[in-house]
């Protein structure tokens, strides 16, 4: 009976370390260390092996060599970091972009081996890439002028079967090669048609030396003195605030907040390095809207615009929750109508001020530092970094260097109690004056 039992367990034992070896093979047969993918990862091609692991395609080509070889049209570095519009790679490395990085990657890769033997010598051959699901999955293999290998009609090949193994071959090419479906998503981000640059009309002018509006002035007769007083006309400096918009219920009314709102965003796309957040605002239709309402009604704001490099920072933590771009956005938002000028005097006079802002009843601090504006305390805070890159008198933006959140409410803390001293019980007089005389006789008390 024991032997059965014994030999039971030692068939079970031997069938688990059977399939454990088994899955063994199978994982290595997937992968070698002679793999065309291996080499990839190791060549001099690291920008393009840096975008195969954040485009997360390591696991999809290892499945496709184990079926049959490809090649790899690989860009050279400075292709992908010197050549490559700063603008479009910031695109491709947006995480809501992964869809687009990925069919641009598998451009580059045919679902067989196509080495310099195999180019075509006259006619254009047209081969099927690993990008599928895209109409324009097709890339055409050619030969130029004068006898070079040309891939996708633009990029030349630089270094022909450059690296060679036994599952596929890389071919080095001097440009990255876009599909027609990536350019439209790129170009569909930027399509901002409905936004026009045209001040709306209406809408005051403000003075640039002072930041003050500037009023129509009447028609006088010729000859006649000035109208303003010699100081006026010599423009002074601003106060600690300009002049504010009428307030609601006014007599302009009828002024065109969206179309200021979408002023102010193109005015954003022109300066440069605040397209992150123009596409906020341009996404955030709610946003856009709400802020144009106020703005018709006769309120003025302020625009603490953070810059491109301060919003590639955000972490998906901060904008996982429901309505964080919009909260985000509240906060750096002042129903006030500051400059530069204007802010940095008030920090200047009174140290530290507070500002409302539209995410209630959050405000924001701002104080003087290293002769600039900063916002915000702590690790989280920002410096005023473009001023005044918007001001028509009723909305002014501001850029800063960072991105600003509420500071976290203090916690009261709960002093402990304190332990329960049972103070030690002491004798009375009477008992004390006995043990004394008990003591004195020779006995214990």
């Amino acid at each position: 009976m024991d032997s059965q039992i014994y030999g039971a367990l030692l068939n079970l034992i031997i069938f688990f370390l059977t399939a454990f070896n088994v899955n063994a093979l199978q994982q290595r047969t997937q992968i070698s260390s002679n793999s065309v993918l291996v080499a990839l990862l190791d060549s001099h091609y690291t920008e393009l092996s840096e975008l195969v692991e954040k485009a997360l395609l390591l696991q999809t080509l290892e499945q496709t060599v184990t079926n049959h070889n490809i090649t790899i049209f690989a860009p050279n570095n400075e292709a992908l970091e010197r050549q490559m519009d700063p603008e479009f790679k910031r695109f491709l490395l947006e995480p809501r972009n992964l869809k687009s990085l990925q069919n641009l990657l598998l451009y580059h890769i045919i679902p067989g081996r196509v080495g310099s033997k195999e180019w075509p010598m006259e006619n254009v051959a047209h081969h099927n890439t690993l990008c599928v699901d895209q109409s324009d999955n097709r890339l055409p293999l050619s030969k130029g002028k004068f006898g070079e290998k040309v891939v996708g009609g633009l990029a030349k090949v630089v270094r022909p079967d450059d690296v060679i193994r036994p599952d596929g071959l890389i071919h080095g090419i001097e440009r990255l090669l876009v599909p027609q479906s990536v350019q439209e998503d790129f170009n569909r981000r930027r399509n901002l048609g409905s936004i026009s640059a045209v001040l709306p009309e209406g809408a005051p002018v403000a003075d640039p030396r002072t930041h003050r509006l500037k009023k129509p002035a009447s028609p006088v007769p010729a000859g006649s003195p000035p109208v303003l007083p010699i100081y006026d006309a010599m423009a002074p400096g601003p106060s600690l605030a300009p002049a504010p918009a009428p307030g609601p219920g006014g007599a302009r009314r009828h002024f065109d907040g969206e179309s200021q709102v979408k002023d102010f965003i193109h005015t954003l796309l022109h300066y440069g390095g605040y397209n992150e957040l123009a596409d906020i605002l341009v996404n955030l239709t709610a946003l856009a809207t709400e802020m144009g309402k106020l703005v018709s009604e006769g309120y003025v704001l302020t625009v603490l615009a953070p810059n491109d490099e301060a919003m590639a920072k955000l972490t998906t933590d901060q904008l996982s929750d429901p309505g964080a771009p919009e909260q985000i956005m509240y906060y750096h938002i002042i129903p006030e109508y500051q400059t530069e000028e204007s802010m940095y005097n008030s920090v200047r006079r009174f140290g530290k001020v507070q500002y409302d802002t539209l995410r209630l009843p959050h405000k924001v601090v701002a104080e003087e530092a290293d002769g600039s504006v900063k916002f915000g305390q702590g690790e989280e805070s920002a410096y005023l970094f473009d001023p005044d890159i918007y001001t028509d008198g009723r909305i002014s933006v501001q850029g800063i260097d960072g991105v600003l959140f509420p500071m976290a409410t203090e916690t009261k803390v709960v002093p402990a109690t304190a332990p329960k001293v049972v103070s030690k019980q002491r004798r009375g007089k009477l008992m004390e004056m006995g043990c004394t005389i008990a003591g004195a006789l020779g006995h214990s008390c």
